[in-house]
């Protein structure tokens, strides 16, 4: 079933992932899906969420996890990169990457995380953000792949830009964590723009602790993206066995609270690269 088809059928999950580990882990856990996430993808690289990293460093990073798995993956694409044209490139590419869906944001670029305190967002004239959005869609027609605009603005600003975003092409329209302050606002969205939404739950956010699945499929929410919550507890652990190696504690004793070398080897797919191998090998050297 391609997303579309799941969107169709109801709410679909997808947790942040950033390599190919963290797409292998997604779905041996049973999710539907991948959100190959901005955020997490700029960590991975050493980089605050800042749109540093360029349009090919994170399209390798999204082929990365779709060889690693074949789930549809969302991915973050920014601002597109650039103007409409720039945009139209960066969809064509991550299209030919086979992603299911891209999600662009109306920021003037080099965006800005909205979840930074104070930080004041350039937000693009709404004429030059339609432009974008029915660029990507003319980009993306031949594929099927999914287009979901990105809202930064807030309020009735929000509501006037999701409507022309649909308008516009957009199959799903994304606010964010701040642009609202209430789910009867995301619903009023919701009928305002006649398509579905997609709601990111931020760790600590608000839409994390309120967004159940029922409010999701009252106000019209259709993809739940989890961006950060795997990261934060990735980052949690290995910043705690590093402090604890780094105080001189046995190897050992850490390597003890550690998922087993033997249970890492198994989930990353190694017997299935030996049976790969053997497969290929002469009879006498399998023997």
């Amino acid at each position: 079933m391609d997303l579309r088809e799941m969107i169709n059928e109801g709410l679909v999950q997808a947790p942040g992932v950033w390599d190919g580990l963290t797409a292998r882990l997604a779905e041996q856990a049973g999710f539907p899906a991948l959100c190959a996430s901005g955020f997490a993808i700029s960590a991975a690289l050493g980089y605050p969420d800042a749109e540093l990293y360029t349009m090919s460093e994170n399209l390798q990073a999204v082929r990365t996890i779709r060889e690693a798995s074949p789930l549809p993956v969302i991915a973050d694409i920014d601002t597109g990169y650039g103007n409409a044209v720039n945009a139209a490139r960066t969809a064509r590419r991550f299209a030919d990457a086979g992603v299911a869906a891209v999600f662009m944001e109306d920021q003037r670029s080099p965006k800005r995380c909205p979840l930074i305190p104070g930080a004041e967002l350039e937000l693009l004239d709404l004429p030059e953000a339609t432009g974008k959005i029915r660029a990507v869609r003319d980009a993306a027609a031949a594929t099927g792949m999914l287009v979901i605009a990105r809202t930064d603005a807030k309020g009735d600003e929000a509501l006037r830009r999701a409507e022309a975003y649909a308008a516009a092409g957009a199959d799903l329209i994304m606010p964010v964590t701040k642009t609202f302050t209430s789910t009867e606002e995301w619903r009023r969205c919701h009928e305002v723009a006649g398509v579905p939404l997609m709601a990111t739950l931020t760790a600590s956010a608000w839409t994390e602790r309120e967004f159940t699945p029922e409010v999701m499929e009252q106000i019209g929410v259709r993809i739940a993206l989890l961006p950060t919550q795997v990261l934060m507890a990735v980052t949690g652990a290995a910043q705690e066995s590093l402090r604890r190696l780094a105080a001189g504690e046995p190897p050992a004793q850490v390597s003890a609270d550690a998922t087993a070398h033997h249970d890492f080897v198994e989930l990353i797919g190694m017997p299935e690269i030996e049976r790969q191998q053997r497969s290929y090998l002469p009879a006498a050297e399998t023997a």
